[in-house]
């Protein structure tokens, strides 16, 4: 199933996150609010969603939700867990055996074509024939419309930018220096050999777990903006090259011992670590990852830039967009008792207050009115502010242009690849068969 490609937004905007992957683990509450609230005979509904222990912004969800509980008398029971691909199989698996929650924040791409084609959630549209107000505050053309029939179904809090988190001490004790624009693969692998010869590792990853940002800009590198979101349709086609290049460039930095000894088994807790531990360099990931450095480390001791670029991307040039969303599903709707509560929940978790709470750390919104601007932002989030402002193009995310089945085959093999056990082109070829 073909996605809408997102189109590559100029930057006038700031950048911005979302919680996709990099989410904590499983989380599981019943927040049945204060007693009072329990009194006033409200409805009680059920949440899914991807704020896991871990996430950012997993208590500026919980004080919302609760919020949302002393507000209208209605009580939650909600559960989250990572935003990775079990997580997303769970989520259609309980649409399938009829346990789906009421209010449902998810992907708002082809993972969520399978709840569409079964008309398992409600348009947008219909839900303003009833409530006109409803995501009045948000953006039309920034809503995430669904490939499968182009209406908007979610309602998005916030998108994401994906880019490159350097630890400042580690960089001083290599004798490195911060990148800058303009910063180039060639440059990054003579620092890399810098700081691997100082005792650090260079690169905080998990090829066994989230290989997917290190994908995207070796394949942005090797491929440009205008071929990025094609899907190779053989080895030879330029989609296809990009992503032989792209995978090639990943084995590079394995091959040359700038990964943690552990890449290819541990997962990204661990690795991740590294970095606020000071014992590694670099990091490529979400713009979500701002809080996880807030409460895990000093911020003012790291910085966010442009990932390494090849000659066909410009540094200037990042993936990111809108990719999630609160969806509110069929059978809430045809249950009276719960459509109000569920309307009402979307529409508190997405006003401008608590959008903004969501995107304290730089991200993009699709607020109609732009987030309100935090005036206590950390060092860290403003070198965030910085590198947005020299940002002149975003892109989305390939891997949200393939089926579930063929990012568990692609990315499952990467770690196979580094091993040598398959080829790249053998990794390439084995996607494109799913």
């Amino acid at each position: 199933m073909k996605m809408k490609k997102l189109i590559a937004l100029s930057l006038t905007i700031t950048l911005g996150v979302f919680t996709l992957a990099g989410c904590g683990g499983k989380t599981s509450t019943d927040n049945t609010g204060d007693k009072s609230a329990e009194t006033k005979g409200g409805a009680s509904i059920t949440v899914v969603s991807s704020y896991g222990a871990d996430d950012g912004n997993r208590g500026n969800f919980e004080e919302a939700v609760k919020a949302y509980e002393a507000n209208t008398g209605n009580t939650v029971k909600e559960s989250a867990s990572n935003a990775n691909e079990e997580w997303k199989a769970s989520v259609h698996a309980d649409f399938e055996v009829g346990a789906e929650p009421d209010v449902l924040f998810f992907f708002n791409g082809v993972d969520s074509n399978p709840l569409i084609e079964a008309n398992a959630v409600v348009s947008i549209e219909e839900i303003r024939a009833e409530y006109p107000d409803y995501a009045s505050n948000m953006k039309e053309d920034m809503m995430g419309a669904s490939p499968v029939d182009g209406k908007n179904y979610s309602v998005p809090v916030n998108g994401f930018w994906e880019a490159m988190f350097c630890n400042k001490t580690v960089l001083e004790k290599s004798g490195v220096t911060i990148p800058t624009d303009g910063y180039t693969w060639d440059q990054f692998l003579a620092d890399c050999e810098k700081i691997s010869a100082a005792g650090y590792t260079p690169i905080a990853v998990s090829f066994h777990e989230v290989p997917h940002y290190w994908f995207e800009y070796c394949v942005l590198n090797n491929g440009g903006l205008a071929n990025h979101l094609n899907v190779p349709a053989a080895l030879d086609d330029e989609a296809g090259k990009a992503w032989v290049n792209g995978l090639s460039d990943m084995k590079e930095l394995y091959d040359k011992g700038y990964l943690p000894d552990n890449a290819l088994s541990a997962g990204d807790a661990e690795t991740f670590q590294l970095m606020a531990e000071d014992k590694a360099a670099f990091a490529v990931d979400g713009s979500w990852k701002c809080g996880w450095f807030a409460e895990n480390a000093d911020p003012a001791n790291f910085v966010v830039t442009t990932p390494p670029t090849k000659e066909l991307r410009k540094s200037t040039e990042l993936i990111g967009g809108i990719s999630m969303g609160y969806y509110i599903t069929r059978k809430a709707w045809d249950d009276e008792s719960k459509r109000d509560a569920c309307v009402e929940f979307v529409k508190q978790m997405t006003s401008d207050e608590v959008v903004s709470k969501f995107s304290s750390s730089g991200n993009v919104t699709a607020l109609k009115n732009g987030a309100i601007p935090d005036p206590n932002a950390n060092e860290l989030i403003k070198t965030v502010t910085e590198m947005n402002g020299k940002v002149t193009n975003v892109i989305g995310a390939v891997q949200d242009t393939i089926s579930g089945e063929q990012k568990t085959d692609l990315f499952g093999n990467v770690k196979i690849v580094c091993d040598g056990s398959m080829t790249v082109e053998e990794a390439v070829t084995s996607m494109l068969g799913k």
